[in-house]
């Protein structure tokens, strides 16, 4: 099958991806393992919250292709979307495809949920959100509920968008993975023309924009556990 390579993800767009992915996995081990390190599952979870608040924002001013007014589509779109996963023709797409696009959104949302009840939440014993002195102990322990629900939906998105990267692999040859990484994507000459005059942002802008989320994250918790 003749290919071509077409530029399809900028490097913030990527780095934020694959970020992610070691953030949540870190912070589970942290999590898991317990004691001293619960100060770093914490520190992940704010690199995490200041993550997805950077995603959002890139997702406004960012590359097209990382543009939600881009790529998110209605649910009509995405179920529609499913009349393509029936044939093992490749599938790609000018950024995520419809259903691609609302598990972003899912991920987006969840982890958001995740970190930022994380700042409420206890264990009882000797590990506090650094704003649990905000609420009182009854919604601490929702909050902390929450914490710990929240995380298992992470978990059942991460297994779905896993299984649904294996099947465009293997099904689709469409390989989804090696486009994330390099940021480009073997095109397929057969399939509908390449995308062309998509507008990339350039890196600084992308390293400028968490540098900054991230400064006003953790400043802001700071300020406001004082």
């Amino acid at each position: 099958m003749q290919t071509i390579p077409v530029r399809l993800w900028d490097l913030p767009t990527r780095l934020f991806h694959w970020a992610l992915v070691l953030g949540i996995g870190f912070s589970w081990f942290c999590a898991e393992i317990g004691g001293n390190w619960m100060v770093w599952h914490e520190r992940s979870g704010i690199f995490l919250l200041a993550l997805v608040v950077f995603r959002v924002v890139w997702g406004v001013i960012g590359s097209d292709t990382a543009r939600f007014a881009q790529f998110l589509k209605s649910p009509r779109h995405a179920l529609t979307h499913f009349s393509e996963l029936r044939t093992k023709a490749t599938a790609f797409h000018a950024g995520h495809n419809p259903l691609g696009a609302w598990m972003v959104v899912a991920l987006v949302l969840a982890v958001l949920m995740q970190a930022s009840t994380g700042l409420f939440a206890t264990d009882d014993i000797m590990t506090e959100g650094p704003l649990i002195g905000l609420v009182t102990a009854d919604t601490a322990e929702v909050l902390t509920s929450i914490h710990h629900l929240t995380f298992n939906g992470i978990l059942l998105l991460a297994a779905a968008h896993i299984a649904a990267v294996l099947f465009y692999r293997f099904h689709k040859r469409t390989n989804l993975i090696k486009a994330m990484v390099s940021g480009k994507a073997d095109w397929p000459v057969e399939q509908s023309p390449p995308p062309v005059g998509l507008r990339f942002k350039p890196v600084w802008l992308g390293v400028l924009v968490f540098v900054a989320v991230y400064a006003a994250v953790f400043s802001g918790i700071t300020w406001l556990a004082a």
